[in-house]
């Protein structure tokens, strides 16, 4: 029989530069997925300590080391309820400061993923790139990480995707403008790798800086398998097969038409993809020096509540009822 594993995403609000207050919920929604029986569950870019900070030395501070104090903590939450979770953190190594996706499972860190794309917007526009893609083990699945940008540029899928992933996992921060990746780019990239693919927002607003939510998790046939609003604070389900991912030989009418993304590939004829253009790691110039402006006391992130199938106003307390964090969930075999 074939294994089939329930993961989630946790679109949610994150208060910026509150590492402590982060982690809390990160605990909380660990706490109520695993009720719900979701081994994996991912949160948000930089859901430890928010996005649009305005300097390298406003966000230093707010920067851990991987393993270090917030990662470890959580190794102890995965133990308890053994599961695996995906943050988003800013990390520091030395006078480096990386837009980091850390894997954590029992046995401690798993794997973390250094964003390589950067826009020029909030913390990234003072983070170093990171240098590459990985896949890692989480129970029966194998799991690849990419971090918000890199979603548009679809070599980082195709590499995972070589590397054997059967799950991408893209914790984002979308502002507005990003809403047609939301939409259609998130199920390309499943269809075209054959995978499946979970992309988590937050929302809520940061210096004035709004994030639109509508994170979804996609099958490897291009489906939308689960999808959240644009405003609201919502966790998302899905049962996932591995093995689904991992055949790449699709049969639509046997003999007749058939079709295997990986052998009909033709790589002799994809060279420029990897030619430079001279304009590769320069980073951009803007028409203006504003940069994530607004209010100077960012508002705090409430907590999410949920129900079947809606996402509700209200709060998310340490004793919330089971239920109430509950969304129906569709099953993908």
């Amino acid at each position: 029989m074939s294994t089939r594993v329930k993961i989630a995403a946790a679109q949610i609000d994150v208060a910026l530069g509150q590492v402590h207050a982060n982690l809390l919920r990160i605990e909380d929604i660990m706490a109520a997925t695993a009720r719900q029986g979701a081994k994996l569950t991912v949160f948000p870019e930089c859901v430890l300590t928010g996005y649009c900070f305005n300097s390298l030395e406003e966000a230093l501070p707010y920067a851990q080391t991987v393993p270090g104090p917030a990662t470890d903590r959580l190794t102890v939450a995965c133990i308890w309820h053994d599961v695996h979770v995906i943050i988003g953190m800013l990390e520091r190594e030395g006078d480096q400061l990386y837009n980091t996706a850390v894997l954590i499972g029992p046995s401690g860190v798993v794997g973390r993923y250094r964003k390589v794309h950067l826009p020029y917007l909030g913390i990234d526009r003072f983070t170093t790139p990171g240098d590459g893609f990985n896949v890692w083990d989480a129970g029966n699945l194998r799991v690849g990480m990419n971090i918000c940008y890199d979603g548009a540029f679809p070599e980082s899928s195709r590499v995972m995707a070589l590397q054997g992933a059967d799950l991408i996992c893209l914790p984002t921060n979308w502002p507005p403008g990003a809403e047609t990746t939301a939409d259609y780019v998130i199920n390309t990239r499943a269809l075209e790798n054959n995978v499946y693919y979970l992309a988590v927002n937050r929302v809520g607003e940061e210096r004035g800086f709004r994030f639109i939510g509508r994170s979804r998790i996609c099958g490897p046939n291009g489906q939308t398998l689960a999808e959240a609003p644009h405003d609201q604070e919502v966790l998302l389900y899905a049962t996932i097969e591995p093995a689904v991912a991992r055949d790449k030989h699709i049969v639509r009418v046997p003999d007749l038409h058939e079709l295997d993304r990986f052998a009909d590939r033709r790589p002799d004829t994809y060279g420029l993809l990897t030619a430079t253009t001279g304009r590769e790691g320069q980073r951009l110039t803007p028409k203006s020096q504003l940069g994530c402006a607004g209010c100077s006391e960012p508002p705090r992130a409430g907590r999410p509540e949920e129900t079947n199938g809606e996402a509700v106003n209200g709060s998310y307390g340490d004793d919330v009822a089971e239920d109430t964090m509950h969304q129906e969930e569709p099953s993908h075999a």
